[in-house]
């Protein structure tokens, strides 16, 4: 699904990372670790097409199919839409009643899978941490990707609800062969979940299996 051949990111002079050596394979739920400012998200928008690499390769199959759940964002309580108008904003507006016909198809199907179809006409702004995750998710969903990315997406959720979310994604990971990669300060999180973890540490990249991860690594993290 996705490899990495001495894969090299300079903004100018500044070395982000040099010569990352991966493989990541159809299926795989698998976290990237490290100490902020490693270069985690700067790998994942090279993957997604928002930046360019300075040199190596990175071959994957379709960058339309990466799906992405960011960080959880506070919004406002008067905040306009519900929620299934919310997870609509990711389609695109048209006047075909077919192509209409299939969108709300699409949704339906959409809210079913993230156990959002009783919540749906719920206003956004009044929602829980989990619920509004929830919502970007299922936005993330909508054109049926074959990766998805968590871009520290349970950060400031309470623990309980870090643990649905990451169900549902487990879930979704092994009912659909949905790939998912987890950028995470959580150790409890990447040892329950993950198959196995990239470890970001002086400008490179390593394999390490979960069983071999410590805590340590999280508290260089921060």
């Amino acid at each position: 699904m996705i490899e990495a051949k001495d894969l090299t990111k300079k903004f100018g002079q500044q070395l982000v990372f040099e010569n990352l050596n991966f493989k990541i394979n159809d299926g795989d739920f698998i976290s990237l670790i490290g100490p902020n400012g490693s270069g985690k998200t700067t790998l994942v928008k090279i993957m997604m097409g928002l930046e360019k690499k300075t040199s190596g390769e990175l071959s994957l199959d379709n960058k339309q199919s990466i799906g992405y759940v960011p960080q959880f964002r506070n919004i406002d309580l008067d905040y306009p839409l519900n929620i299934e108008q919310f997870i609509r904003l990711n389609l695109k507006f048209t006047f075909s009643p077919t192509k209409k016909r299939e969108n709300d198809e699409l949704i339906k199907n959409i809210l079913e899978k993230t156990g959002l179809t009783q919540l749906k006409n719920r206003p956004l702004g009044l929602a829980s941490g989990g619920e509004k995750q929830k919502a970007y998710l299922a936005q993330a969903l909508l054109n049926d990707p074959k990766v998805l990315i968590l871009d520290e997406s349970t950060a400031s959720l309470d623990v309980e609800v870090k643990m649905q979310l990451m169900d549902l994604v487990q879930e979704l990971n092994q009912k659909y062969n949905l790939t998912v990669i987890f950028i995470t300060h959580d150790y409890e999180l990447t040892k329950k979940y993950t198959s196995r973890a990239l470890f970001f540490q002086n400008k490179t990249i390593k394999e390490v299996n979960v069983s071999d991860i410590s805590e340590e690594m999280f508290e260089m993290g921060g």
